[in-house]
């Protein structure tokens, strides 16, 4: 088992929308869908444009740069033109803080 680290609060991550932060040195997307909280690379696996871009809908995020779409639960392609899915974290709420499991 990992450690985990915290983020931020769950209230800096509103609903249906994406933040980037920094989890001990490492750069992470947090996401917000409908409550539930994910980490994510911030980097698109397609071309390297940071994702932290528009709201997420239906449990998806698009690439601002040339609109891969990525499933924020498990970081796997929906649209291409990526053909490789984002790294993802495992995240645990605790106290209104949300942990992010870098080391696993």
């Amino acid at each position: 088992m990992g450690v985990f680290y915290p983020a931020c609060s769950t209230g800096d991550v509103p609903k249906q929308m994406t933040k980037v932060v920094e989890v001990n040195g490492k750069k992470v997307l947090l996401v917000n869908d409908c409550g539930e909280f994910y980490a994510l690379s911030p980097y698109c696996s397609h071309d390297g444009a940071n994702m932290d871009a528009d709201r997420v809908a239906d449990h998806a995020i698009q690439c601002p740069r040339h609109g891969a779409t990525f499933d924020v639960r498990d970081g796997s392609v929906i649209r291409m033109p990526a053909v490789f899915g984002l790294a993802t974290y495992d995240v645990k709420v605790e106290d209104d803080t949300i942990h992010v499991e870098l080391d696993r």
